[in-house]
């Protein structure tokens, strides 16, 4: 075996003299100049700004500039990883009672991007939103006109006409999908109407039904179901869904006892949300009781849906986006964790009320009735991938 021999070790080197300037000199890891230190109210350093303020710049970027912004150094990488946001929140459409000027907001940071001029839309009504596309509505004397409607590229997709008014719509994804099915509901006094069709579909498909609905929830489509929430206690109060391709519906029966006052008769509102599979249920009441989220419970095929109540142990730091007509939940937004956005727009109409569930309280610091909550005069929508265009 071939023994290794250590090399000598090189005579040191002869000091030589710098030819750096004086300035450069003093910026060495050797040098004790005043600049060096730690912090220097003369002369502060971007290393030393509070990990808030940190924390409110990255905020502000874009992921991908948050990214390359967190490699600065390690308080640059904590604030940037705080805040960073993967899943983008919904913004809030309003729509003015006159007019055809629709308000995009951003609920998170409190500001009106766009004002979109839609004149094409005169006289029609949303009635859904989902991945970027609203469900709308034009009624005249003889019949109502579906239509879907992109208002970031103005993309407009007719639906066949309708032989009776509806007042409930969904639809299960994009209509640029083949597999996308639009959704109508419509009670009556002892009966009730559903109607499905699919995107580009000729006509709808109508069956009736000897079932009662009085106030129903916004509707939810989840593994191939369309899901509603019927709150009223005189009726069957539970959870309902239908199946398109069988045309038959199951009913789960309700959460008895989450909202009961005795002596009082009240009202309450219940608005449904999907995530990753699961539905949320989101109660609040008329009578100043606080919001109550549920998850939807695991349980084999076969068996009836069962709710876990949203504790403070349960949050997971999700925030839900509530409104009578479409409802939307994200997970680990900065600054809104574990909290309820409503669609109600507060004072000047540029703010939206909220409720911690953490903190058990809203802001702004009031108590909110269900009917101001979730009033049918705006909506949740997906903003574009290329969001720096419309601020």
């Amino acid at each position: 075996m071939r023994r290794l021999i250590p090399r000598p070790t090189p005579p040191p080197a002869k000091a030589m003299k710098s030819s750096l300037s004086p300035a450069i000199r003093s910026r060495s890891p050797s040098s004790t100049t005043v600049s060096d230190q730690r912090f220097n109210p003369a002369n502060p350093s971007f290393n030393d700004l509070p990990s808030s303020l940190l924390e409110d710049i990255m905020s502000r970027l874009e992921l991908k500039e948050n990214i390359r912004a967190s490699t600065a150094c390690k308080p640059w990488l904590e604030a940037g990883v705080s805040v960073r946001v993967v899943e983008q929140h919904p913004w809030l459409m309003c729509f003015p009672k006159r007019g055809n000027s629709f308000v995009l907001r951003d609920p998170v940071k409190w500001k009106s991007f766009i004002t979109l001029d839609l004149p094409e839309l005169a006289g029609s009504t949303v009635r859904y939103s989902k991945d970027g596309w609203l469900l709308m509505q034009r009624s005249s004397e003889d019949e109502d006109e579906m239509f879907f409607f992109n208002p970031f590229t103005r993309e407009l997709r007719s639906l066949p006409k309708l032989k009776q008014a509806y007042r409930h719509f969904a639809f299960s994804c994009a209509p640029t999908s083949d597999r996308c099915v639009v959704f109508a509901l419509e009670p009556k006094k002892e009966d009730v109407t559903i109607s499905t069709c699919h995107s580009g579909g000729t006509e709808w498909t109508s069956n009736d039904f000897d079932e009662e609905f009085s106030t129903i929830s916004n509707i939810v489509y989840l593994n191939e179901r369309f899901y509603w929430y019927e709150s009223c206690k005189e009726l069957e109060e539970g959870l309902y869904s239908f199946h398109p391709s069988s045309r038959t519906w199951d009913y789960d029966r309700a959460l008895y006892g989450c909202f009961d006052v005795e002596g009082d008769v009240y009202e309450q509102s219940a608005c449904l949300a999907e995530n990753k599979g699961k539905l949320f249920l989101i109660m609040t009441s008329s009578y100043f009781k606080k919001p109550v989220v549920y998850r939807q419970g695991m349980l084999p095929p076969g068996y009836s849906v069962f709710w876990l109540e949203m504790s403070e142990a349960r949050l997971d730091g999700f925030t839900f986006f509530a409104s009578s007509y479409n409802s939307e939940v994200r997970k680990n937004l900065p600054w809104v964790r574990d909290n309820i956005c409503f669609s109600r727009p507060g004072r000047k109409r540029k703010r939206c009320a909220s409720f911690s569930l953490k903190k058990r309280t809203y802001s702004p610091s009031k108590e909110w009735e269900w009917l101001e909550l979730c009033p049918a005069g705006s909506i949740w929508i997906d903003p574009p991938k290329n969001v720096s265009k419309y601020l």
